[in-house]
């Protein structure tokens, strides 16, 4: 089986987590700062897409009445870049609170708010695979 990668679009940086669908947990991989969407799905492609990517998962920051706003727009625009480029099944996953679940793991496992800016991002990007998998009764 293969590889699922996970996307947490934000307007400065990407973070990109991955699972193996063969069992195991969705992990951080690494975040990569912003600078436009096509520079950005080149760089994604360059550096995440191999030959075991089965599919992209990204989460969508949905407003707390599940209406879209900039965010989701901005996820979509990279998602749909990244699926035209890899030919890759594209799947969104709502991905309220992600974030704020990312940080309490962090601070539970005792890293610093200093040393959370480089990695919360993946680490969303994890749970947001998390949540597409329970979803699935993976």
């Amino acid at each position: 089986m293969g590889v699922v990668l996970g996307l947490d679009v934000g307007r400065r940086t990407i973070g990109v987590a991955s699972v193996e669908l063969s069992g195991g947990l969705p992990g951080p991989l690494f975040t990569l700062a912003r600078k436009g969407v096509r520079t950005d799905v080149a760089a994604l492609v360059r550096r995440a897409v191999d030959d075991r990517v089965e599919a992209i998962v990204v989460g969508l920051p949905l407003h707390d009445d599940g209406s879209e706003g900039d965010g989701c727009r901005l996820a979509r625009q990279v998602g749909e870049a990244l699926a035209e480029a890899t030919g890759l099944p594209l799947h969104y996953q709502d991905e309220t609170l992600s974030t704020a679940t990312a940080r309490q793991r962090l601070r539970a496992r005792g890293v610093s708010e200093r040393r959370q800016r480089g990695v919360i991002d993946q680490v969303a990007a994890a749970i947001i695979l998390e949540d597409w998998l329970a979803l699935r009764g993976v």
